[in-house]
C-alpha cells in the first residue's frame, strides 16, 4: 500500500490533523513542530494526543513526520543562533516522545561563509549533544538544493555528518525530489543511477522518507522552488516512477506542493491511481 500524505497545519492539534488526513485519503502527514518562522511551540495537550493515537490506529495513519522550523540553523556563525537550534531541537525531541516511533526532519543549515567543514562540525556536534539512547524518534537530515551556503547540497556532505554522529542508529535521511533535482541529481532520466549513488555514498538503509515535489526550476538550478505534481521540470511521469521504484516504494511520501487540502486530495488520488502494489 502506498503511504502518502501532505504537510498539514498543526494549529488545531494532532486529532484535527489526523481527520484532515483521512478527509483527503492520506494515511500519513507532515507538520511543523512549532511556528516555522519563529520559535514558539504550543503547549502539548495530552488528551488531544491520546485521542489522535486512537484515531490513527483506527484509520491506519502511521509514520508521521515532524518538521523543524526554518529558523533553526545548527551551523550559524552566531553562537546564540546555534544555541537556539540546539535547545529547540532538544525540546522538540522531548515532545515527540508523546507520539513515539516517528521521524523528525530538519534542514542541516547554512555555514554562512565559515566553510562546509566548519558547518558539518557544528551540526554533528549539536546532534551528539541532543540525541539520547532511549529516544524512539529518528532524526532525518534533508537533502538540500544547494542555494547559498546550504549544507546538504550533495550526498557526501550528509554522509560526513552521519559519520560524526555517535548514535547514528537514531539518524536517517529525507530525500526531497525538488531539492535533489535542483541540486543536480537527474532523477528524471537517471533515477536508478542517482539511487545507486545514494546507496554507495550514504546507504539506502538511512533513507527513511521522501518529500515528493515537482520543481519550478531546471536541473541543477540550486534555487528550491516547489511545484505541483506535473507542473514543473521533473514532471508527473518521473514522480510516478519515484513512488514505484523498488528502492523507494515502501517509504512514506510527503507532498510539500503549493496546495490547499483540495489540491492535495487531487494529487494523492492521482498518485494512488498510478501506484503499483507489490502483488500486481
Amino acid at each position: 500500500m502506498l503511504t502518502i500524505g501532505c504537510h498539514l497545519s498543526s494549529s488545531k492539534g494532532y486529532l484535527a490533523m489526523g481527520k484532515d488526513a483521512v478527509k483527503i485519503n492520506a494515511n500519513t502527514f507532515q507538520f511543523f513542530t512549532r511556528n516555522p518562522r519563529g520559535g514558539n511551540a504550543k503547549e502539548l495537550n495530552p488528551a488531544d494526543i491520546e485521542a489522535f493515537l486512537a484515531y490513527a490506529k483506527d484509520h491506519k495513519i502511521n509514520r508521521i513526520l515532524a518538521h523543524a522550523p526554518y529558523t533553526l540553523n545548527a551551523c550559524s556563525a552566531d553562537a546564540h543562533l546555534r544555541d537556539f537550534a540546539r535547545e529547540t531541537m532538544a525540546d522538540d525531541l522531548r515532545r515527540l516522545e508523546y507520539t513515539p516511533g516517528n521521524c523528525y526532519n530538519f534542514h542541516p543549515g547554512s555555514h554562512v561563509k565559515q566553510g562546509v567543514e566548519a558547518g558539518i562540525a557544528y551540526i554533528s556536534e549539536m546532534l551528539n549533544q541532543i540525541l539520547k539512547p532511549e529516544q524512539t524518534t529518528t532524526v532525518l537530515l534533508e537533502t538540500m538544493a544547494g542555494k547559498g551556503s546550504e549544507i546538504g547540497r550533495n550526498f557526501e556532505e550528509l554522509r560526513e555528518i552521519l559519520d560524526r554522529v555517535t548514535l547514528s542508529g537514531h539518524m536517517g535521511v529525507c530525500l526531497d525530489t525538488c531539492h535533489v533535482w535542483d541540486g543536480g541529481y537527474d532523477i528524471v532520466n537517471h533515477l536508478d543511477e542517482v539511487l545507486a549513488e545514494f546507496d554507495r555514498v550514504i546507504g539506502l538503509k538511512y533513507l527513511k522518507a521522501v518529500h515528493l515535489n515537482d520543481s519550478l526550476n531546471p536541473l541543477g538550478a540550486h534555487k528550491d522552488r516547489h511545484a505541483r505534481i506535473g507542473e514543473g521540470h521533473i514532471g508527473k511521469d518521473a514522480l510516478i516512477r519515484v513512488i514505484n521504484h523498488p528502492a523507494l516504494k515502501h517509504l512514506p511520501f510527503y507532498l510539500e506542493t503549493p496546495n490547499e487540502l483540495d489540491g492535495y486530495a487531487e494529487e494523492i488520488a492521482l498518485l494512488r491511481g498510478h501506484y503499483q502494489d507489490e502483488e500486481e
